[in-house]
This record gives C-alpha cells, sequence and structure tokens, in this order.
C-alpha cells in the first residue's frame, strides 16, 4: 500500500474505504487458498482482469500502475530465483505473479482512498477494542507509516541523483554511507516537521478545541474531516524549507 493519494471522480474514488479494504482482503485469500495449479491460474486471471478493470476505472496509467510494483521486484527476483534454484519453476513464477497482483491491488486501494477517509475507517474498526487503545491513535500510526515510505523513497531517489550529478558512485559501501546519513536526517527533520503540524492541529494535546474531537483520555485525535495536508508527510515536505 505504497501509491500517493491522487484526485479522481470515478466509482473507485467514490466508494468507501472500508468496502476497497475488505475487497482487497477478499481477493488476498481468493489468491492464496487455492492449492491446483488449475484453481491458481483460474483465480489469477480473474485478479488480474480485476486490477487492469480497476485502474482503467480510476484513470490512473499504466506507468503510474506500474511504478507501484517496481520496488518490490528484486525482492520478487530472489524469491523466483530460490524456486528455480530448487527445480519448481512453476511454483515460483505463481507465487511472484500472484504477490505482484496482491501489491498493483493493494496500490489501487490507497491511489483511490484519500488519508482523512482511511484513517477515519481504520478508527472505526477498532472502536470495538477502545478500552483498551485510543483508535486514532493507533490509526494515525498505521496510516502515517504508510505514507512515509514512499516519501522516503521519493528522496533516497532525489539524493541519489544529486549524487550522480557530483560524479558520486550509485553502488558499493561508500555509495550507501553517502546515501543513507543525509537520508537519516531527513527523515528525522521531516518526522520533526510532520510532528509539529499535528501539534499545531490539536493532535496528542489536552484541551485542543471540540471540532477535533476527543478520545476517553481527553486528549485530541484526528477527525475524518480534516484536509490530508494535516497529516500527509509529502505535502509537509514540500513545505519544509
Amino acid at each position: 500500500m505504497l501509491g500517493i493519494y491522487r484526485h479522481g471522480t470515478s466509482p473507485l474514488h467514490r466508494a468507501r474505504p472500508g468496502m476497497k479494504l475488505a475487497g482487497l482482503a477478499l481477493m488476498a485469500i481468493a489468491l492464496f487458498t487455492p492449492a491446483s495449479p488449475a484453481g491458481i491460474v483460474a483465480v489469477s486471471l480473474g485478479a488480474v482482469f480485476a486490477t487492469v478493470a480497476g485502474y482503467g476505472l480510476a484513470g490512473i496509467p499504466a506507468r503510474i500502475a506500474f511504478a507501484q510494483i517496481r520496488p518490490a521486484l528484486w525482492i520478487l527476483g530472489m524469491i523466483f530465483v530460490f524456486h528455480a534454484i530448487m527445480g519448481d519453476v512453476v511454483t515460483g513464477a505463481l507465487i511472484v505473479a500472484r504477490f505482484i497482483l496482491l501489491i498493483a491491488l493493494a496500490a489501487l486501494v490507497t491511489l483511490t482512498t484519500r488519508v482523512s477517509e482511511m484513517i477515519a475507517t481504520i478508527e472505526a474498526g477498532l472502536a470495538p477494542l477502545r478500552r483498551f487503545i485510543d483508535p486514532g491513535r493507533v490509526a494515525m500510526c498505521l496510516v502515517l507509516a504508510i505514507r512515509f515510505v514512499p516519501v522516503l523513497a521519493n528522496e533516497a531517489h532525489a539524493l541519489q541523483e544529486a549524487q550522480a550529478a557530483r560524479g558520486g558512485k550509485r553502488a558499493g559501501p561508500g555509495a550507501f554511507i553517502r546515501l543513507a546519513v543525509p537520508l537519516i536526517l531527513r527523515g528525522l527533520r521531516l518526522s520533526e516537521t510532520v510532528a509539529e503540524a499535528l501539534y499545531a492541529r490539536g493532535f496528542g494535546r489536552a484541551g485542543a478545541s471540540e471540532g477535533h474531537g476527543k478520545t476517553q483520555e481527553g486528549h485530541a485525535k484526528p477527525c475524518s474531516a480534516q484536509p490530508d495536508a494535516a497529516i500527509d508527510p509529502q505535502i509537509e515536505a514540500r513545505r519544509d524549507p
């Protein structure tokens, strides 16, 4: 679920996040339940049709769809190579194909769902556990973790391009250190910026305005009506000088 939300008015954009998450869960179960090759192929073909139709219905270009899968290709390649070495190429290919479909479908959910709507859905799902946990805080942590992954990936790509422009190498231990240190510093700075933005909007602060709502412990929590800018690290990164 690494996609960044893309504005649209398609039926997928207007569908409830809970329905999309439930559909994703059912598709994941369907993909990994069949044991026979014929059943796997049949379900996979259905998933391919659903994936292509979903991206087409949402109006998401093919390059955007492929960008959601590309970061996981090297891991999937290692899985395939392992099965090929073990002499089971067909099983390796089927496993990789199912994972690619599942990643693409998960990305489609985040590409067509606003962060605020995702938070509200997760919070509603955790409501029965309110006695033990704060659903608002858990939902916020989960969504921010999802949103930070593509943001940090973009930061890493920008750093690599800047270092390559200065004649630096893209591979090797030295290149890794030159990339890791500034990336960690940028990540810390970005997390501090987002934390300040959240605090300014009343999250985690006692005595916040009623517009944000409160948990049973008296701490403010985000409401689903808040704009995505209030919780989106990519937007905050662009604001950070």
